[in-house]
C-alpha cells in the first residue's frame, strides 16, 4: 500500500470551512477512484494558522494516477483552494505503508 501524503495551511478562521471543502472535493475524488483504500484527513489549529496533512491510501502507483494524472507528484488543486489556502505547495509525498496496525 502506498500513503500519498499532501500538506497545506489556512487562515485559522477557515478552518471549518476548508475541511467541509477537503471533504467535498479531494476526499469525494480519492474515494471515487478505483484502487484507493482510505483518506485519513489532520487538522491542527496553531495561533492563527491551521495546518492539514492529507493522506490517501492506495494499492498502486498507477492506481494514482487514475487520481492525480501522469505527474503523480504534483499536487492536485480545486478551484476555491487558491481562495483558502496560504500557498499552493506544488509537490506531494509518498510512503510505501510498511506497518499498519488500525
Amino acid at each position: 500500500m502506498i500513503a500519498r501524503v499532501w500538506r497545506g495551511r489556512t487562515r485559522a478562521e477557515d478552518a471549518d470551512r476548508y475541511l467541509g471543502y477537503l471533504r467535498r472535493t479531494g476526499l469525494a475524488d480519492c474515494r471515487a477512484t478505483p484502487g484507493n483504500r482510505g483518506v485519513q484527513i489532520q487538522r491542527r489549529i496553531v495561533e492563527d494558522r491551521a495546518e492539514f496533512v492529507f493522506t490517501s491510501f492506495w494499492d498502486s502507483m498507477d492506481d494514482i494516477r487514475g487520481f492525480a494524472g501522469d505527474d503523480v507528484h504534483r499536487a492536485r488543486y480545486y478551484p476555491e483552494d487558491e481562495e483558502m489556502l496560504l500557498a499552493l505547495p506544488p509537490d506531494i509525498d509518498h510512503f510505501d505503508v510498511v506497518i499498519d496496525e488500525r
